[in-house]
């Protein structure tokens, strides 16, 4: 994989440094941990010998199934863990760390600071691959944090959301690891291809860093969607396109100056200046408490295209410039029907 050709999805992100590529298996080949490994807990007693309460009255407890359970679900959690005795995808994508940490940090500022409000969830196939594009905004990717959380929740089948990321994020250290782990991956044609090739629900951002770092006075414009690399993929794999509008996040940090200086210095494609950052320090990191909204739109379908159709400039510009009208027209529409951008 280290030959995959980059998806131009975003032309003017840092190339500081090359990312690492797709990440091998590494779990180990321990035994799987089934019922067994998560037993009673020390001290439970049988339910024939029923434990006397203070007052001696010899009658039984109710039983605390619900906590115990919970219990041994975190140790058996922490065992694999320190053991080991779980798996990664080629791709270093941990599941179960997701799910059982990261989606549980995640989940508080989706469901009670932003308050997502999502719609059209049906429009998500129940299997099989599809590609989600969506609008990218708010001077940090958030956005992109908020989605993986809509999908996974709100899909009564429970889908994972596959982030194709920039490059810059997999030369960050911690931020890279947890990339991999969350199920991210570099936005390359080859690792596009292949988690759609294995029915995955993946999503990109194609405006890339113009997008999420454009000045708060541009807030809900599109900007510029590359040259069609998320069609030409589409195409390629069969799989439907299914255009996405997030309304809220473009105000969490109202960007009002770039400072471009800085920004060549850290090696950050932009440096961000907003009411509150830098000067408030740390606490201008804060994000404000918008209401956001997430719209998940009619499939554009791609099965009934030939194979070569994927070569075709012209088709590509055609699909391209859809699916962006179809995404800035559900922002409009949005933005007219919400009463305020913070309730």
């Amino acid at each position: 994989m280290a030959d995959a050709k980059v998806i131009p999805f975003d032309d003017d992100r840092s190339r500081a440094g090359g990312p690492p590529r797709s990440a091998r298996r590494r779990s180990t080949a321990g035994p799987g941990v089934g019922t067994a490994a998560v037993s009673a807990l020390p001290g439970q007693q049988d339910a024939e010998s029923p434990r006397e309460e203070p007052d001696g009255s010899g009658q039984a407890p109710e039983p605390g199934d619900g906590w115990e359970r919970q219990v041994a679900a975190g140790l058996a959690f922490l065992r694999r863990r320190v053991t080991g005795e779980y798996e990664v995808d080629e791709f270093g994508y941990d599941e179960e760390l997701t799910d059982q940490v990261l989606m549980s940090m995640l989940r508080p500022l989706y469901e009670k600071y932003f308050r997502v409000e999502v719609r059209g969830i049906e429009n998500i196939p129940s299997d099989g691959g599809a590609l989600i594009v969506s609008n990218h905004s708010g001077t940090l990717p958030l956005d992109a944090l908020m989605l993986q959380v809509a999908v996974h929740d709100n899909h009564p089948a429970g889908r994972h959301l596959r982030l194709l990321a920039a490059d810059l994020v997999f030369v960050l250290p911690v931020v890279s690891e947890l990339a991999r782990k969350a199920g991210h991956t570099l936005a390359c044609t080859e690792d596009a291809e292949r988690l759609l090739g294995r029915g995955e629900i993946v999503g990109v951002m194609p405006e890339g860093f113009k997008g999420i770092g454009k000045p708060f006075g541009e807030r809900y414009k599109l900007q510029r969607f590359g040259r069609g690399g998320f069609v030409s993929t589409a195409l390629r794999a069969g799989v439907p396109i299914i255009p996405c509008s997030i309304v809220g996040a473009e105000e969490i940090y109202p960007m009002i100056g770039n400072s471009r200086t800085l920004a060549r210095l850290l090696g950050f494609p932009y440096f961000p200046i907003t009411p509150t950052f830098p000067w408030l320090g740390p606490l201008g990191a804060v994000p404000l408490p918008t209401k956001w909204t997430i719209q998940f739109g009619k499939p554009i379908s791609t099965s009934g295209y030939p194979m070569e159709a994927a070569d075709d400039p012209m088709l590509m510009f055609n699909l391209t410039d859809q699916v962006r009208e179809q995404i800035q027209h559900t922002l409009y529409r949005l933005l007219v029907q919400r009463r305020s951008v913070f309730f």
